[in-house]
């Protein structure tokens, strides 16, 4: 079972009051404005299929560590692109999995995983080798049941409003589906575009057709494209999104004259772009999308510095989200600058900027969002969304941000059963950092419990207009 003072500072005071303002929190609705669980999930409304699917495959914070110790991908159930043989028994994934959790020690997704099998499916043992077959049958014991099926769960876990990422293309027909059933809970999309945004990503020129055709706009031309995109962003609003999501390779925007973009249209869509016209490209729909986002009141996220499919061959032989992204260095002053110095100061916009480098927190981003009122910095992410991480994040930012120009916490997951593990995790921390704050007379006792609510619950519901 876990330690229910996990992740509280050591001294005992300190803990004592962690502990009190915990338990004022612990219990409040989960706001999860930025993840990555699939729709089907809730619009089917099917069972899991085994454990292995449900806790390993879709996983990659789980599956990169085992390969990093000589595991093959294929052993864990992921399928290679090229129709080669790959392992699809789920009782044959699970006892690999468990002969190797060992590897998982004192990681986030140790914590998450033990805490989702004890809490949400009552398991009593550790995970090993030893007990892996009887925890598997449990956990299919458990989800033929339909009280463990994803509705039934939304709802156990307090979930009060869950976004996913959806391409630009997507028809929403599963958020159709949701929004027509007699189901009472929220999953809404977000405006991922991408796919047709970056000139380098694969299948550019087809999906701007693709665009095109599903818009009724003629892609081919400046205009049409930006039309395009807000009837789009309309449709996804329709189906209840509050926010886009960007995924940069930087977070350089640029702020060109209407005939000097139009040029730079026509040359990246002809084929003719160098990576630069594509890298100026990119920054200059940044600020397009910014400007959409004031007129139609999208929240605006901007998610860099992620080097993606890292491993040629991996991508080649595996495609993408196999665990091979890795953090590299950003800049955010100069390459946002354009940006903000035309929005920045808009009420009507609303920006937050996550990041993969610690580095710029106290540097950058902690200075920027404590004076432009557009901007908030999204919380500890991906690699930091952990103990460590999220304490450095407060360490790094509140001094010069305070708490109100961040966003709270989102999951960012794939991993359904993670959710309340994960947002039990950066509860605990935030609540051990502010009980520090008390001890060492920065905070009073009263402002820490308002604080640690908005933290948990209140930032992020306001952040994401839900």
């Amino acid at each position: 079972m876990p330690d229910p003072d996990r992740l509280f500072p050591l001294e005992r005071a300190t803990r004592t009051l962690a502990r009190s303002l915990y338990e004022q929190v612990a219990e409040l609705a989960i706001i999860s404005p930025h993840g990555h669980t699939d729709p089907a999930w809730f619009a089917g409304n099917a069972r899991f299929p085994d454990p292995a699917q449900l806790f390993v495959t879709p996983d990659h914070y789980v599956f990169r560590m085992l390969f990093s110790q000589g595991v093959p991908l294929e052993r864990l159930g992921i399928a290679p692109r090229d129709g080669r043989a790959f392992e699809t028994d789920g009782r044959g994934i699970w006892r690999l999995f468990a002969q190797h959790y060992y590897l998982l020690r004192a990681t986030p997704s140790k914590m998450w995983i033990d805490h989702a099998l004890s809490d949400v499916f009552g398991v009593q043992d550790a995970l090993s080798a030893d007990t892996a077959d009887a925890i598997y049958d449990h956990l299919s014991t458990c989800l033929a049941d339909p009280s463990f099926r994803p509705r039934a769960l939304f709802d156990r876990f307090g979930i009060e409003a869950l976004a996913t990422t959806d391409a630009a293309l997507d028809p929403l027909a599963h958020h159709a589906t949701i929004a027509t059933s007699d189901w009472g809970g929220r999953v809404i999309p977000t405006y991922r575009p991408d796919a047709v945004i970056d000139p380098d990503a694969g299948d550019f020129s087809k999906n701007l057709t693709a665009l095109g055709q599903v818009t009724g706009e003629d892609t081919q031309t400046w205009c049409g494209y930006l039309k395009a995109h807000q009837k789009r962003r309309q449709h996804f609003i329709k189906m209840g999104a509050t926010a886009t999501d960007h995924g940069h390779p930087d977070a350089t925007t640029a702020d060109l004259g209407g005939a000097e973009a139009e040029a730079l249209f026509d040359k990246v869509t002809a084929g003719d772009g160098t990576a630069e016209d594509h890298r100026l490209f990119r920054a200059q729909m940044l600020t397009e999308m910014a400007q959409m986002s004031v007129e139609d009141g999208l929240v605006m996220q901007i998610h860099p510095g992620a080097d993606r499919n890292h491993s040629t061959k991996m991508f080649e032989t595996f495609g993408a989200d196999k665990g091979f992204d890795i953090p590299k260095a950003a800049e955010y002053t100069k390459a946002l600058q354009p940006l903000l110095n035309k929005f920045g100061t808009d009420p009507a916009l609303s920006l937050i900027v996550f990041t993969l480098d610690e580095a710029t927190y106290a540097r950058e981003l902690a200075p920027l969002a404590g004076v432009y009122p557009a901007l908030k910095i999204g919380p500890a992410w991906w690699f930091f969304d952990s103990p460590e991480g999220m304490r450095r994040y407060r360490e790094m930012t509140t001094e010069t941000a305070g708490f109100y120009n961040t966003v709270g916490f989102n999951d960012d997951t794939r991993a359904f059963c993670s959710i309340p593990a994960r947002h039990d995790v950066a509860r605990r921390v935030d609540c051990g950092y502010l009980a520090t704050l008390v001890e060492t007379g920065r905070l009073s006792r009263a402002d820490a419990a308002e604080v640690a609510v908005d933290l948990a619950y209140g930032l992020a519901k306001r952040a994401y207009k839900l």
